[in-house]
């Protein structure tokens, strides 16, 4: 197993989903326990009634998982969404978008994780909490 650093996975997730370059989603901390990703707020994000869209958020955290699983177990390109929950809390503000994941239970088949999304500088108020699962590949 190859540790990865939070350059390398950023950029493993650019390459692999060009959508993540779209929003320059950035991989800002790594390390087995957790990740910190963030997407640069930007006008084109925002829906109609000016907040970020919703898949503008859910992007962010399903990467924030993808990335702490590759923290955790080294380069498993292939690990893959098998499921996501998100809860929207708060109306995010036009700041860049925080994303802290971690995983909550690890096996052979399957990480499930948790992230917490806020605004930045804005830790106290959550704008959504994630919990997902990654299938892992055998």
């Amino acid at each position: 197993m190859s540790v990865l650093s939070a350059e390398q996975v950023q950029a493993l997730i650019r390459q692999g989903v060009p959508m993540a370059e779209d929003i320059a989603l950035c991989i800002d901390r790594l390390d087995a326990e957790h990740a910190l990703a963030r997407v640069p707020f930007q006008a084109r994000l925002v829906r109609p009634g000016g907040t970020l869209s919703g898949p503008t958020i859910m992007a962010l955290a399903d990467a924030a998982m993808y990335a702490v699983v590759l923290g955790r177990l080294g380069r498993v390109e292939m690990a893959v969404t098998a499921n996501l929950n998100i809860n929207f809390l708060a109306r995010p503000k036009p700041l860049d978008l925080i994303a802290e994941a971690r995983i909550l239970r690890l096996s052979r088949r399957q990480a499930v994780c948790e992230v917490q999304l806020y605004s930045q500088g804005e830790e106290g108020e959550l704008v959504a909490h994630v919990t997902g699962t990654y299938a892992l590949p055998q």
